[in-house]
């Protein structure tokens, strides 16, 4: 029993670490923050919140949920992605035919617009704790975990 609490700690504990980070914003370097203003002028006015994943800044505005874009910025501050939350409907319609056939009609709980730093296009749509990529013409790409 006791080597069967420890692991499930030690596990909990990997989760953890692996999850976005919530930062407080005099935790972000200058140079992110500058270089998120520079490319999204429009966060002077909005309140942004921060999060490090994956050993990069990821600063989130607007919306309801205060998380409809999200951009990230590697510490020295190089533009990665923006995602822009979107309608389920606003998705291809040959993504909303994939979720049908290959997930069994599971329910989206998200959808979002990808745009990288080369320019590169992708949809993001979120079921039952995983997000299926496609291109920007609706085909599969791959699967990752949420």
């Amino acid at each position: 029993m006791k080597k069967l609490l420890a692991t499930i700690t030690l596990v909990c504990l990997f989760m953890v670490g692996v999850h976005a980070q919530d930062l407080k914003t005099a935790d972000v370097p200058a140079n992110v923050k500058s270089a998120l203003m520079q490319k999204y002028p429009e966060t002077a006015k909005a309140k942004v919140s921060w999060e490090k994943e994956k050993g990069n800044f990821e600063a989130n505005w607007g919306g309801k949920s205060g998380e409809d874009n999200s951009a990230v910025f590697t510490p020295s501050a190089n533009f990665v992605e923006i995602v822009k939350a979107i309608t389920v409907s606003q998705l291809p319609a040959s993504v909303l035919a994939y979720v049908k056939e290959h997930e069994h009609g599971a329910k989206i709980v998200e959808a979002a617009l990808v745009t990288d730093a080369k320019g590169t296009v992708t949809y993001e749509a979120e079921i039952k704790g995983k997000e299926l990529i496609f291109d920007k013409d609706g085909k599969f790409i791959k699967t990752e975990k949420g």
